[in-house]
């Protein structure tokens, strides 16, 4: 069943906090959108975030037009899910630090020496939080 809203239910929400990888699109991007895989957070105040270096193509692109779209479908050998969240798409300066941990501390073991060095090196770098303020939320679910 396939639904259109504009914001994230607490289904939504339950789905999207799992490990899952989102596939981001950018309006001022090239054309075609070439999605990209990303970590991402949906919030509890029904955003979607991530983070990225300041001087990518993710944030020189959004200053030009700050359209996105991220899209999260569950692992082949379950039943067919998908969200879909478009909208306006800020980059702010603080908060990427601690996103960053976060995602690490859920995408990876961190126990493992080579992934806790891999977090310490992002965590070296200037980051910045995308956050994705949906306009339309559409999803499938069987």
């Amino acid at each position: 069943m396939s639904t259109d809203d504009g914001s994230l239910t607490a289904l939504d929400l339950e789905f999207l906090a799992r490990p899952l990888i989102g596939f981001l699109s950018i309006a001022g991007g090239p054309v075609p959108p070439q999605p990209r895989p990303v970590w991402f957070e949906a919030t509890a105040e029904g955003t979607v975030q991530l983070f990225t270096a300041p001087d990518s193509l993710k944030v020189k692109h959004l200053r030009r037009d700050p359209r996105t779209s991220i899209v999260v479908a569950a692992p082949v050998g379950e039943r067919e899910r998908w969200v879909s969240v478009a909208g306006r798409t800020t980059v702010e300066p603080d908060g990427a630090h601690d996103l960053a941990a976060r995602l690490a501390a859920r995408y990876w073991d961190l126990d493992d020496p080579t992934r806790a060095d891999d977090l310490a090196a992002i965590l070296a770098e200037d980051q910045v939080r995308l956050v994705i303020h949906p306009d339309a939320v559409r999803r499938f679910a069987y």
